[in-house]
């Protein structure tokens, strides 16, 4: 189960940057680390923006593990493989699956919230990081059907350990996009824009997989994935 486990947590990942409330707002978030320079002259410090970027994935990453850890525990508590933990995962699976297909007719499904920190600048990289574990806990309406999906995933392991782990993973997944742009802005954020149009594949693609799973936790047939 767990090299199924490790692409479906990054394949999440990458899902989730990917999606509408996510992948438009990019520039925004890395002007937020690089400074307005740039989105207004396209100049940068290419170093620094790196390395801030490697802050910001630092920061949402360390809270979505802990909170992979805690709900992997939660699952434990109430008993590794008990038919609850099983009904709960997969019910839960399907419906937040059923409500990724179903936000692309209603879009007040795909609903976002969003929290500005002002946090003093500077050189330093704690800010950054604050600005991750801000992006995290903001955005986590705007993320909750993938980052539900994994965190039901981390339930129904029913341990801290692999439940940490599967939220590690999505938060690299999650992560790899922005440090490539940190890395190459100007060569790809082209890129990122013509992106933009296949976000709905993107969506559909991850609802049915979330509702599959769900199934197959439901009936008790998630071993058909390892074959």
């Amino acid at each position: 189960m767990e090299g199924l486990s490790f692409w479906t947590a990054l394949g999440a990942g990458l899902a989730s940057f990917l999606s509408p409330c996510i992948l438009p707002l990019v520039p925004v978030y890395l002007a937020s680390l690089a400074g307005p320079g740039l989105l207004e002259t396209g100049n940068y410090d290419r170093k620094k923006l790196l390395f801030a970027s490697l802050s910001f994935v630092a920061g949402f990453g360390l809270l979505f593990t802990l909170a992979g850890a805690l709900v992997g525990l939660a699952g434990f508590s109430i008993g590794p493989g008990s038919m609850p933990v099983r009904i709960v995962s997969g019910v839960v699976l399907v419906v937040l699956g059923a409500l990724m297909l179903l936000a692309l007719k209603i879009p007040a499904l795909n609903y976002e919230k969003r929290l500005s920190l002002r946090i003093g600048t500077g050189n330093n990289y704690l800010r950054p990081a604050l600005i991750g574990g801000s992006f995290a806990l903001a955005w986590t309406p705007c993320l909750s059907p993938i980052l539900g999906g994994i965190l039901m995933l981390a339930f129904s392991s029913a341990t801290a350990l692999q439940g940490a782990y599967l939220l590690a993973v999505y938060s690299i997944g999650l992560g790899i996009p922005f440090l490539i742009l940190g890395l190459a802005f100007s060569t790809l954020f082209p890129v990122v824009r013509a992106m933009k149009k296949y976000t709905r594949v993107v969506y559909i693609i991850s609802g049915m997989v979330l509702v599959a799973i769900g199934i197959l936790i439901l009936t008790g047939n998630l071993e058909w994935l390892y074959y």
